[in-house]
């Protein structure tokens, strides 16, 4: 299996005094080049004064821009602690240890502007910058990241089962194959509400019921190997109270896990995990 995480918007930063980035010890070194030309071009516009402007954040975040300028000598942690959110604190993917953070650095892929993609275990500081960026001398940077991540992940996808809680804007920087010698069965996972026999799809839930499903794959016994073997996963979830709502102490309860064919070549089977 090979699981696809978006990054989190807000980074936790590492403590003072952890040690700082070094990008030869991070997986997936044939990305070393490509991360060396997107950190230094993210250290030259955070000094500028429109670099809120240039990165798509808001001018509240300028302390956090400013910190990309010095992200060579900044605490690292492991990626697994440093992206926090609604997913990664559903998916529990700090907390893990033993045989289960062996698959998780196995198996896991963190998505990033900055890194391209990452294991969990890898350690990198807190930054700010989303792939949907054109970074200066770079070019938009899930074009500019294409190349590099289609030669490394390309053939640890090849006959293996790619499930994807990516959202478009990373998907962007790399699809796995489904034709061809290299391919690999491409799952992507949808999360619906049913109110009253209609289905809709939802957005904060979703991220938070990707990350018990990226939990529940992570923890099982066996890691399943085919899409079929991922929506018997799923199904083992089925009953199961996936969220409380705070304000109300409302429960959603995952109902029901369907997988679809792909409407058409080079594109993914969808898992849809419906909630009620």
């Amino acid at each position: 299996m090979l699981l696809l995480l978006p990054p989190s918007e807000g980074k936790t930063p590492p403590a003072d005094g952890a040690a700082p980035l070094d990008l030869a010890t991070l997986t997936h070194p044939g990305l070393t080049p490509q991360r060396q030309v997107v950190l230094d071009a993210l250290a030259a516009v955070s000094v500028r004064d429109d670099a809120a402007e240039v990165l798509g954040v808001s001018p509240n975040l300028a302390e956090e821009v400013a910190r990309n300028a010095h992200l060579k000598d900044a605490p690292a942690g492991p990626a697994a602690t440093v992206y926090t959110g609604v997913l990664y604190a559903a998916a529990g993917l700090g907390t893990l240890s033993g045989d289960v953070a062996e698959r998780a650095a196995r198996a896991v892929r963190i998505f990033s502007g900055l890194w391209g993609a990452v294991a969990p275990s890898d350690r990198i500081p807190a930054y700010r910058l989303p792939m949907g960026v054109s970074l200066p001398d770079v070019g938009p940077l899930a074009r500019a990241w294409k190349p590099a991540l289609a030669a490394e992940l390309g053939p640890r996808a090849a006959g293996d089962v790619v499930v994807d809680c990516r959202s478009a804007t990373y998907v962007a920087a790399w699809k796995p194959a489904t034709t061809g010698p290299g391919a690999a069965e491409w799952v992507t996972v949808r999360v619906v509400r049913e109110v009253d026999g209609k289905r809709s799809v939802v957005s904060h839930n979703a991220k938070h019921t990707r990350g018990v499903l990226a939990g529940h794959l992570l923890r099982r016994a066996d890691e399943p190997t085919t899409a079929a073997e991922v929506l018997a996963a799923a199904r083992e979830l089925e009953g199961r109270i996936i969220l409380t709502e705070v304000t109300t102490g409302n429960t959603q309860t995952l109902v029901e896990s369907t997988l679809t064919p792909p409407p058409r070549r080079h594109t993914p089977q969808t898992l849809e995990l419906v909630l009620r």
